[in-house]
């Protein structure tokens, strides 16, 4: 399973964006190696003593931009530990920026693609996993580059644990649909919904991120859907 993993899920896109500023670069040479998951070495069989403070549970969030979901949910959830996953140099310097100012540390974090990460966890590990706004790789040929594969929806059912969820959003139908068929193809996952508002409408305590912004100034709806592991 892991190789098939590897194989589906290479690196793509851009590690660098913007310069950064001296207090970003500071974090990432200070503050990135305190945070930053041992990979070197085998996971903890329990997760929650990864993190400075203790915490009940541990959930994880695939790519999160600049921060802005998984801030919230570590300080509205101080009892849950969240892991934070994102390659982006620019939206890991702005996290640790929102991370120090808040004093939070019930946050640890992974400065790479998330395969190596899945493949790392022990199963039934996680309550959570979030992937908001993924890159939805909209042409045909690139479908493969997708997040959401066969491979992936097996490691999110090997990790989570019975009544853990997997919260996804988008503002692309296509990928929408294409999680969906992944996913109810998938005996290990149910989707919750129960009427349209259901997955029109953002679930409770959902943090709007910039690329959610960015949808709705667009003017483009978002899709969100909530699959339960069985």
């Amino acid at each position: 399973m892991n190789g098939e993993l590897n194989r589906t899920r290479a690196f793509f896109g851009r590690r660098k964006g913007h310069r950064l500023r001296a207090n970003q670069a500071r974090l990432l040479e200070t503050m990135l190696p305190q945070l930053a998951l041992d990979m070197s070495r085998s996971a903890p069989a329990q997760l929650r003593t990864l993190f400075a403070v203790p915490v009940s549970e541990v959930a994880l969030e695939i790519g999160f931009g600049g921060g802005e979901s998984m801030v919230e949910e570590a300080q509205r959830q101080p009892r849950t530990g969240i892991i934070g996953v994102e390659p982006f140099v620019n939206g890991m310097a702005k996290a640790l920026a929102a991370i120090e100012a808040r004093g939070l540390q019930n946050i640890r974090l992974h400065y790479e693609d998330a395969t190596s990460l899945l493949a790392w966890f022990p199963d039934a590990s996680l309550v959570r996993i979030d992937l908001l706004h993924p890159d939805p790789w909209p042409k045909r040929r690139h479908w493969k580059r997708r997040f959401i594969q066969e491979a992936t929806v097996a490691q999110f059912a090997r990790i989570l644990r019975s009544g853990g969820e997997l919260r996804f959003a988008t503002d692309v139908a296509g990928y929408a649909a294409w999680t969906l068929q992944h996913l109810l193809r998938s005996p290990q996952f149910e989707w919750t919904a129960q009427c349209a508002d259901d997955w029109r409408k953002p679930w409770p305590g959902f943090t709007p991120t910039r690329y959610h912004a960015k949808a709705t100034q667009a003017q483009r709806p978002s899709c969100f859907l909530i699959f339960r592991k069985a």
